[in-house]
């Protein structure tokens, strides 16, 4: 399968020495991996986007406006932006944290990727942004 684009932003976990049920320390980590590993997928198109960043989802599920409110139109266009100016990123790594962008994404703009990969991707964009202070464009976030 092809791969659109594999983001992923690692954060230190902590994890108290004191436990208050049987689940191990290793069974907790792997569990909260899981919830903060985000498929966005269009098997028909063969492309699919992983998303490795705590807070996400549940950011995704409160904040994020509901599918169907932008038009893939709007979604494209935002993400044409975005994609852009994060690749522009990656290529400065003297510049911009190595951290935060760590790989380019191929976003083509001929490719109809569906509306679910659009939104997925454009809200990952409004959350990256918010909650790492960052602007990749010169349009405010919006949720």
């Amino acid at each position: 399968m092809k791969k659109l684009a594999l983001l992923i932003t690692t954060m230190a976990f902590i994890v108290s020495c004191k436990t208050t049920n049987n689940m191990s320390t290793n069974d907790k980590e792997s569990q909260k991996k899981e919830q903060d590993t985000f498929r966005i997928a269009n098997d028909k198109l063969e492309y699919e986007i992983i998303i490795i960043e705590p807070g996400f989802n549940s950011w995704l599920e409160r904040m994020a406006k509901p599918e169907g409110y932008y038009s893939q139109e709007f979604l494209e266009g935002r993400n044409q932006i975005y994609v852009s100016e994060w690749n522009r990123r990656v290529l400065r790594p003297s510049v911009y944290n190595t951290s935060l962008y760590e790989m380019q994404i191929d976003y083509n703009t001929s490719i109809d990727y569906g509306y679910e990969v659009n939104y997925k991707l454009y809200n990952y964009f409004i959350y990256f942004q918010l909650h790492y202070k960052q602007q990749l464009s010169g349009l405010a976030p919006r949720i």
